[in-house]
Order: C-alpha cells, then sequence, then structure tokens
C-alpha cells in the first residue's frame, strides 16, 4: 500500500493534504495498490472522514501526550515506526515546509534516501521521477532505488480534488516516544493576522515596481478587500522597503495558487514567475505589452494600473449594487 502523511491544523485537513492525497490516488494506480493515510496526533473522526474524501481506504491514526501539537522529531519517529510495522510499498507527503520537514526526520531515523518536491513519480523496480528545484525554475529527472521510497509532491504541483473510494476507516496505532522527540515543538500560538493568507487566497492582487511607492498599493488593498483576496509583491518593492517580505511572491517569497493572480506593474522576471506559475488564471496590467507577466498571462490591460486598477474597483463596486 501507499502510506499519504496528511497535515492538519485545529481539526482540520489542510491544503497540503489534500494535495497529497489527489496525487497518491494517481500514483497508488500506477502502483496498483492501495491508498492509506496518516492522522499524527488526532483520532478525530472529521478528519478521518476527510481523509476518507480524499481516496484513503484506510486511516492510521497515532496520539500520544508527546503529540499535543506539531513537532518535526516527534513527526518523524512516528512515520518510522509506522514504515517499520505497516510495511507500506511507499510513503508520500506534500512538499510543504512541514511535509519536507517531517519527511527528512523520518528519512533521518532510518537511514534512507528521501525525494523532495516530485511532479511526475512512476513506480517500478527502479522509481523514477521529476522533482522541482531552485524554487520551480529547474525540473531534474532521477532514479530512485530503496526498499521503501519516501517522497513528497511539490507544493501546488495539482489541483486537489475529492475523489476515490475511499471511506476513512480509522485504525490506531500505538507509538513508542520519549522526551527526546520533543526537542522542537510548537508550544504557543499567536495568530497574527485573521483571513485569508497569500498562499491560500482565492484572489492576489500583486504590485510590482510600476506601483511606484508605497502609499500606490491602497488601490490594490481596496480591490483585494472587494474580492476576499490578499495583496501580493515583487522583490523590487520589499526590496524597496514598500511592503513586507511576507507579501513577496517568488522564488526567495512565497508559493501562490490563486483563481487569478492580478499582476499590475509586474515584468515578470523568472524568479517572480516561478511563485505565481501554479496561479489558475493570470491578468497582467502593464504598460509593456513586451513584458515577461504580459506575455505569460491569460489576459493583458496595455494600460497605466493607477487608472486601470480604480476602473475595476469601481466596476467592481457598481455590479455589486
Amino acid at each position: 500500500m501507499l502510506l499519504v502523511i496528511v497535515e492538519h491544523d485545529n481539526g482540520e485537513l489542510v491544503e497540503a493534504a489534500k494535495e497529497a492525497l489527489t496525487f497518491g490516488r494517481v500514483l497508488a494506480e500506477k502502483m496498483d495498490d492501495d491508498l492509506e493515510a496518516a492522522l499524527i496526533g488526532s483520532d478525530d473522526a472529521g478528519l478521518v472522514a476527510a481523509a476518507g474524501e480524499f481516496g484513503a481506504d484506510t486511516v492510521h491514526t497515532c496520539t500520544h501526550d508527546l503529540l499535543r501539537d506539531y513537532g518535526p522529531d516527534a513527526h518523524g519517529a512516528v512515520i518510522a515506526q509506522m514504515i517499520e510495522e505497516l510495511k507500506p510499498a511507499a510513503v508520500l507527503a506534500c512538499g510543504s515546509d512541514r511535509g519536507n520537514e517531517f519527511m527528512a526526520q523520518a528519512a533521518a531515523r532510518l537511514a534512507v534516501p528521501f525525494v523532495a518536491n516530485c511532479v511526475d513519480v512512476t513506480p517500478g523496480e527502479s522509481w523514477s521521477m521529476t522533482r522541482v528545484q531552485w524554487g520551480g525554475s529547474l525540473l531534474e529527472d532521477l532514479a530512485l532505488d530503496a526498499e521503501v521510497p519516501l517522497l513528497t509532491c511539490g507544493l501546488h504541483a495539482v489541483a486537489a480534488e475529492v475523489g476515490g473510494a475511499g471511506d476513512g476507516d480509522a485504525e490506531s496505532f500505538d507509538a513508542d516516544l520519549d522526551d527526546s522527540v520533543t526537542i522542537t515543538m510548537v508550544k504557543d500560538r499567536v495568530v497574527l493576522e485573521a483571513g485569508v493568507t497569500l498562499p491560500t487566497a482565492p484572489v492576489v492582487c500583486g504590485g510590482g515596481r510600476g506601483v511606484g511607492s508605497a502609499d500606490g498599493f491602497a488601490p490594490l488593498e481596496e480591490l483585494a478587500a472587494l474580492l476576499n483576496g490578499r495583496v501580493g509583491c515583487s522583490r523590487a518593492v520589499t526590496n524597496n522597503g514598500w511592503r513586507p517580505h511576507s507579501d513577496q511572491v517568488g522564488q526567495t517569497g512565497t508559493r501562490i495558487a490563486p483563481e487569478i493572480y492580478i499582476a499590475s506593474g509586474i515584468s515578470g522576471a523568472i524568479q517572480h514567475w516561478v511563485g505565481a506559475m501554479a496561479s489558475k488564471h493570470i491578468l497582467a496590467i502593464n504598460t509593456d505589452r513586451e513584458a515577461n507577466m504580459v506575455t505569460k498571462a491569460d489576459w493583458a490591460v496595455i494600460g497605466d494600473l493607477h487608472e486601470v486598477i480604480p476602473a475595476i474597483i469601481e466596476e467592481v463596486k457598481a455590479r455589486r449594487g
């Protein structure tokens, strides 16, 4: 069987877990094997059912006094013990920050190889796969010979889709853990912001050097608020101190996958494109019709963003009455 490690947070299956299960369904079909899931730190019935909706036939739940919150050492130890006891043919997670972290922990404990951020996997006597490197600007083909391949799929490499015949039957797994696994552990949580976040926003209104100043982002903030979205920016903007690094989209910033990315005054350098290329649709607003972002966009408006964005805002308001 293929074992998928699913991430969760505050009783909800996170988007990365849904992507891992979606990717896993395709891989399990190639393997002609069952798809099962592992839920670490919770046995919540709602989470079990959600994993089942995305194709897991069985969900192995592991609870323990030392699994009160996320810790890479603890998760890695549980995964290593699951591999030794459950004997999966392969183990998969999503290549989020946490996914790559706890899978690396498990691999280190078992002294086995681990391949991160795969976008295509073909099982066999020698597994072949393609993975993203350098933030997505490079694709690497490789072969893996391992008794139990440990993999993560690239974040946003697939769109999460409900499917499969899984019913999410739960089976309890007992892990043997000691205090050494708590060396790194979430001890407290502070909510820094409410609402949608940049990586999960359905709409992102991005601004580049063409916005002109920090004050120039006010219309983008207004448009994002109207569309229940978030404001993003290019590296040039953060370099100029107009926006914080947390708003930066790109290879050294955040990878986004909104339904639509409205890119205003952004040239579309490869480093920025790496962070934006998973967007379902792109609307580029730029005075340069040859700009990289314009040529890659689904739609483009060749014009001054300081005129176009206010016009869009007024149209949205008018249509909402």
